[in-house]
């Protein structure tokens, strides 16, 4: 049998090593931690946070393989609420709850200038991603990020040709 004071300070140290356990677990998670960005912000000066997000040649005039159908944006849009909206926001202008903290910001796939950016970069980025974008190609499959190109389309008006 183990003596009374022993038997207290095992006690003691049980409660304490929970203590800190408790304290460890229940502590608020920083804002600047996040799922979209993944810690990966760039560092001060880091050319990538204001430099131009240009696919490679190859990438860019890749076609989408899957047609802008009901089916590919109902799949999409099931890929983009789940893996997109925390950064992007629900409707694509970059207001997620998580973009405040980042930087640079999420871009707002609602302007139309996003027409100007073919099919295959856009899968290109996703696959890819920057800084504070992870990569999708260990994430999400091939089909499913050009479900997400297809979806993403939807929310920027297509412009009007040119007279």
């Amino acid at each position: 049998m183990m003596p009374k004071r022993a038997s207290f300070l095992s006690v003691g140290v049980s409660l304490a090593a929970l203590a800190v356990i408790g304290a460890v677990i229940a502590a608020p998670v920083p804002a600047s931690r996040n799922l979209c960005a993944l810690d990966a912000r760039p560092q001060a000066g880091d050319p990538r946070a204001s430099a131009p997000w240009e696919a490679p040649p190859e990438w860019a005039e890749k076609k989408n393989p899957f047609p802008s159908d009901a089916k590919s944006l109902e799949a999409g849009k099931a890929v983009y609420t789940k893996q997109c909206t925390v950064c992007h926001g629900f409707k694509g202008k970059g207001d997620g709850p998580a973009a405040p903290g980042l930087s640079p910001s999420p871009g707002d796939l609602s302007d139309p200038i996003m027409w100007k950016q073919t099919d295959g970069t856009l899968y290109w980025k996703i696959t890819e991603g920057r800084k504070p974008m992870p990569s999708y190609k260990n994430i999400l499959t091939d089909e499913q990020r050009w479900h997400v190109v297809n979806y993403l389309r939807t929310f920027a008006p297509k412009p009007k040709p040119s007279p």
